[in-house]
């Protein structure tokens, strides 16, 4: 298996790491090759059997080209590579809400597969969600994801990062694309989102620090605050249904039911779901998979970080 990956950060690496797990467990033998800028800072040689400057370089024929670039890249490395795979893996979000006419172009091409990672629908306190919970008997949800942007990268001025560049992507809202990913996948698409964004703390950036949303369904009622600034980091779900109240905790992997006391563990490492997520998207390009989250889908999820829904 041949695949090539544009952009090395952090996210880029994980992957690396991961993939090659996989395809040794599997006895499946793996090339990495890398498209990087010259004056890239990252000295990963050994990460990679090779690594090219300049896309006239690489092959023709790779299994799947991973997309791991800051945002408002993506959309343009995928046109300028793609005709050198059947298969993309585009690091969320798909683009910056800005790029809406290329997102629109792109959603409409059918003949490769674009996955777009949605790695949370991968981890074990969301699957449970997905299969336990059932929306029709839910009236309120209330989730959260607060945490310090400074801690997210020890070692990294956080200004320098393209959470705090809204040019680059940045902000909460569309940063954090993955708590309105979950609910769409849980629950649905909203009949109508109220929505506010804006700077509140004193972090250096020229970006949204929080954004909060109301969504009304025909049945329920949704809330969802996302910030930069919350100096111990939450990433909860309350769900509260007819019979109980659950609590699904994200960073804890844990599902806690106030009325009935039960508690569920479902702890896990970050590894265990990114894994689970590429062991999805190699069965997808296999043929054995269908595409859960193509461009089309990631472009509704990018919409509503927006508060605009998806017309039916």
């Amino acid at each position: 298996m041949k695949v090539c990956f544009v952009g090395i950060g952090s996210i880029a690496q994980r992957h690396v790491k991961n993939l090659r797990d996989i395809c040794s467990q599997h006895k499946i033998t793996l090339t990495v090759d890398a498209l990087r800028r010259e004056d890239s800072l990252n000295t990963l040689e050994n990460l990679f059997d090779h690594i090219y400057y300049s896309s006239s370089n690489l092959s023709r024929d790779y299994d799947a080209v991973f997309i791991t670039n800051p945002t408002q890249f993506h959309l343009q490395t995928l046109g300028n590579l793609y005709h050198n795979s059947n298969n993309f893996f585009i690091e969320k979000p798909v683009a910056t809400f800005q790029q809406k006419n290329e997102i629109e172009m792109y959603a409409a091409l059918q003949e490769k597969i674009c996955y777009v990672a949605c790695p949370l629908r991968f981890t074990s306190v969301i699957s449970y969600l997905k299969n336990n919970i059932v929306p029709d008997k839910v009236h309120g949800v209330r989730c959260i994801c607060s945490s310090y942007l400074p801690d997210w990268r020890p070692g990294t001025d956080y200004r320098n990062i393209y959470s705090s560049d809204k040019k680059l992507g940045g902000g909460v809202s569309i940063d954090l694309i993955h708590e309105w990913d979950y609910i769409k996948y849980i629950f649905g698409i909203p009949k109508k989102i109220v929505y506010v964004n804006g700077k509140k703390s004193g972090l250096e950036l020229n970006c949204e620090d929080y954004a909060s949303y109301i969504a009304e369904y025909k049945d329920k009622i949704i809330e969802l605050h996302l910030d930069y600034f919350g100096r111990k980091a939450i990433r909860e779900i309350m769900i509260l249904e007819e019979n109980d109240t659950i609590i699904a905790d994200l960073i804890n992997g844990t599902i806690r039911y106030l009325q009935s006391e039960k508690v569920v563990n479902l702890q896990e490492g970050r590894d265990d779901y990114q894994k689970r997520e590429l062991g999805y998207f190699l069965s997808l390009i296999k043929g054995k998979q269908s595409n859960i989250n193509d461009i089309s889908e990631a472009y509704k999820t990018l919409k509503l970080t927006q508060g605009i829904v998806e017309e039916s």
